[in-house]
């Protein structure tokens, strides 16, 4: 995961030997060509001026707004003593660099209709077709999704993009040009096609494609927590997920105030852990936050008697090993995420591994285990993941161990 810049760093661009370095406030160097995501707060007055002056991308209320500003508005603003401006982090996909190769291993047909992973976490080598979802909906942050693709076009239920850089918001759109989003979904809810494709985890259920990462793999904290609170906003009388392959090693007070908003409206939100480790407290955000279900990436190896956890997992904090609670920076739940097949942005499949592959598993098991449990709250289905994992402890790989661990929390959870 890559860190956010931070006020005050130094950018540093020449081109064809022309300097583009200006001298701002606090005597850094800007680049006048770039520009800058910002978050502004203060009295009431001032924002006002301020919104006049610049524009609003994202509303926050007490939290401030967000704008995007070039680099002399930048230095105008750090110079204003009533407002207070951060810059807004970034965010990015969770795949393992060494597995991301689009078109290298991509095919017109999948090499099996149900990939290892979906035999592991259905505990059945022999299955050929999955089911369950219904009536659940996985809302799918990451980089849009192919919603023609034939495994999935007939569960696309919303489109919405969060990425534009002159528009906050688009409706009806969420096309990918990076793959991530379509292959995530795929695994949460590919339906198998026309009798050909690939099958996921909760085949029935309807996907929310919101689009908050451009096709790079990279986005901005405040499009995503305006998706999150859209969902939120969206979810009364429904049952929601939101799954959240993508992560950031810092913190963000947008995106963890939202997840608590949308969390207190009965949605589950799961996330990926982050491929960082497999030191301790390398676990990413939002998967670090409490009320985020943290999802860690297994490997098709046995090891100890049970399935292996990725070296690249990320490890939460091994001081709250054992203790069976969820606190902030522990890692919940482990799944399959190592050299998973999935749908792909062109219509065919790609094999990639993270514990971005990782997280939509347990996403489609909570919209199965949901659609069998309609009365359950959000909470209830949360425990029920927790009890599944603990009736497959994972012992396999760095920093396991037996019961509640840092490496893969309580556990691999399952259908069965």
């Amino acid at each position: 995961m890559r860190k956010k810049k931070t006020i005050g760093a130094t950018i540093m661009s020449v081109v064809m030997g022309v300097s583009l370095f200006a001298t701002g406030a606090f005597g850094q160097q800007v680049n006048s060509n770039e520009t800058y995501r910002v978050l502004i707060q203060g009295p009431a007055s001032e924002k006002t001026k301020a919104k006049a002056s610049y524009g609003v991308r994202w509303e926050f209320n007490a939290n401030g707004f967000t704008t995007t500003v070039n680099a002399e508005a930048y230095q105008a603003l750090l110079h204003n003593k009533n407002l207070t401006i951060e810059k807004v982090p970034e965010v990015h996909i969770e795949v393992v660099k060494e597995a991301a190769k689009p078109g290298g291993t991509t095919g017109t047909a999948p090499s099996d209709r149900t990939p290892w992973g979906i035999q592991a976490i259905y505990n059945d080598s022999a299955i050929a077709s999955t089911s369950g979802g219904s009536g659940i909906v996985v809302a799918v942050l990451d980089t849009g999704v192919n919603r023609n693709h034939p495994d999935l076009s007939n569960n696309v239920a919303q489109c919405q993009d969060f990425s534009q850089i002159k528009v906050s918001w688009v409706d009806n759109s969420c096309s990918d040009g990076n793959g991530h989003g379509t292959h995530v979904s795929g695994t949460v809810l590919a339906n198998g096609g026309t009798g050909t494709g690939i099958y996921g985890v909760a085949p029935e259920a309807k996907l929310w494609s919101y689009k908050v990462l451009n096709d790079r793999g990279s986005g901005y904290s405040d499009d995503i927590a305006a998706a999150i609170r859209k969902v939120a906003d969206q979810a009364a009388g429904k049952k929601v997920i939101i799954s959240m392959s993508l992560g950031s090693s810092t913190k963000d007070s947008l995106i963890s105030d939202a997840v608590d908003y949308a969390y207190g409206k009965g949605v589950l939100i799961v996330a990926a852990a982050g491929n960082d480790g497999s030191a301790d407290n390398t676990i990413g955000y939002p998967g670090a936050l409490s009320n985020v279900v943290a999802v860690a990436a297994l490997e098709n190896v046995q090891e100890n008697g049970t399935y292996r956890i990725a070296d690249f997992s990320s490890r939460g904090n091994s001081v709250t090993d054992g203790d069976y609670v969820i606190q902030e920076r522990d890692v919940e739940v482990s799944a399959p995420g190592r050299a998973i097949e999935s749908t792909w942005k062109d219509g065919g499949y790609n094999t990639i591994s993270g514990t971005s592959m990782a997280t939509p598993h347990i996403s489609g098991l909570a919209a199965k285990i949901w659609a069998a449990n309609p009365t359950w709250s959000n909470f209830q289905i949360r425990a029920e993941l927790q009890n599944r994992a603990k009736l497959y402890d994972i012992k396999g790989g760095i920093s396991s161990a037996s019961g509640d661990d840092n490496a893969s929390g309580f556990g691999f959870a399952r259908v069965k």
